[in-house]
């Protein structure tokens, strides 16, 4: 079965359709375009937070890009196991175990260069929990797709987000010190997921 069968295959449960549903019922997405819509929709849908309607930061023609890499076959980075097991449908490369931590140097932060020499240039980076992870890809010509940078924490979170918009990079971040692993991996699924959308219209 090749990966657009698996996609046409995905059955949405009763239960996330209601989820859905009471989400649009309390947050208006209606005005976001297509792609925009389904990011913020997910993540709001795997945080319960309405709040993220305003707290993200992305925009349509670099979704629209990403999206086109993705599914073109684009290779997947996640920081964390936690972020590679909540992507669905696609395998993420993931170098934390074989990482190690050095003077200045954190193990996500090693795991990002490790990973890199893997995958070289053109990968979409999902990044949701550790800031100096985020932090590393921003030193490093990485040339991404796409970095979806939503690392959670009171220390680093905000200020590598901000790092990583004013890069210039095509990335999703959003403005507060809220992320985490189960919004990073939502924000991909959204990506993964909308080929079905499209194809199903």
């Amino acid at each position: 079965m090749n990966r657009q069968d698996r996609l046409r295959d995905r059955v949405v449960h009763p239960i996330e359709e209601e989820s859905f549903r009471r989400l649009r019922a309390r947050v208006d997405t209606s005005h976001f375009a297509p792609l925009t819509r389904a990011v913020v929709e997910r993540v709001i849908h795997s945080a319960a937070d309405p709040a993220y309607v305003t707290d993200l930061v992305c925009d349509e023609p670099t979704l629209t890009a990403a999206h086109g890499a993705l599914h073109a076959g684009a290779p997947v980075v996640a920081d964390v196991e936690m972020v590679a097991a909540g992507i669905t449908r696609r395998a993420a490369v993931c170098r934390l175990k074989e990482a190690v931590s050095g003077p200045g140097l954190t193990r996500s932060a090693h795991a990002v260069r490790l990973a890199y020499e893997q995958v070289g240039p053109g990968a979409i980076w999902v990044i949701g929990c550790a800031p100096t992870a985020l932090e590393e890809l921003l030193r490093l010509d990485a040339a991404p797709a796409l970095v979806i940078g939503l690392p959670v924490g009171f220390v680093g979170a905000v200020e590598s987000k901000a790092a990583l918009r004013e890069s210039g990079l095509p990335a999703v971040s959003n403005i507060s010190e809220k992320g985490g692993s189960a919004v990073a991996a939502a924000a991909l699924n959204a990506l993964l997921y909308h080929q079905l959308a499209k194809e199903n219209a």
